[in-house]
């Protein structure tokens, strides 16, 4: 598992929970926030709930119950962290393997992990058939434009990425966090019909543009992330 490599869950944290460096915080959280408005009543399924800091946040807003699964122990030993004291829990447990009873859950979220996944469609049918009538799915991944990306990472902050092969599907192989990871490349078209194809009505597209009040007068900054897309989220009912 990528994430208990030695150095991964540190390195990925600190990016994440960077601030108005990361683009976690700039772009992706404030679109997904926006998406999924209010949450308080709602039992609540993450997959790949990394360290659980959305959970944290959902039981805040009111949310009844918070279930995380994540295939990381080390991700999963965070969660547990997190979630003390709260109603919500997180397991150890592969998102390509999910199995809940029909009709369990009211929304299932995902952070940028299902880019992780081979097979989305199976895993986009069973969140189709945990989630009650009328439920919600929503999710980020990175956007296709990164995950078509053949550059490598290079010093300093970067403005630009080069797009290739952008409409062969499959995994990709890339430098980051100081290893090597696998992300599964899509396109937009493919993320959209995976999602009709599972049963869900699509009821939002976004690509997360950055939020100018997180950026707290960094004009610089706020105006390199306008540069290219990172993120696509996607929201759908459950028919």
């Amino acid at each position: 598992m990528f994430y208990d490599r030695p150095g991964v869950a540190e390195r990925y944290g600190a990016h994440r929970h960077g601030g108005v460096s990361s683009p976690n915080f700039t772009m992706e959280e404030p679109a997904l926030l926006a998406e999924l408005g209010d949450v308080a009543g709602l039992d609540v399924l993450d997959l790949g709930c990394g360290d659980a800091a959305l959970g944290a946040m959902l039981l805040r807003q009111g949310c009844t119950n918070y279930m995380g699964i994540d295939g990381s122990q080390e991700m999963v030993t965070r969660a547990e962290v997190t979630l003390q004291d709260t109603r919500g829990t997180a397991a150890v447990q592969n998102m390509e393997e999910l199995s809940l009873p029909a009709g369990s859950v009211d929304l299932v979220v995902s952070r940028l992990a299902l880019h992780y996944l081979e097979d989305l469609d199976a895993v986009l049918r069973a969140c189709h058939a945990a989630l009650r009538p009328g439920g919600r799915l929503c999710f980020s991944v990175l956007h296709p434009v990164i995950t078509s990306s053949d550059a490598q990472p290079s010093p300093g902050p970067r403005g630009s990425w080069t797009v290739d092969d952008y409409f062969f599907s499959g995994a990709r192989e890339r430098l980051w966090m100081g290893d090597t990871v696998t992300w599964f490349h899509r396109t937009v078209e493919q993320y959209v019909d995976g999602i009709t194809g599972a049963g869900f009505n699509l009821t939002a597209l976004r690509e997360c543009a950055p939020e100018p009040s997180r950026f707290g007068g960094d004009e610089a900054e706020l105006a390199r992330r306008r540069r290219v897309p990172l993120f696509l989220l996607l929201s759908a009912q459950a028919t």
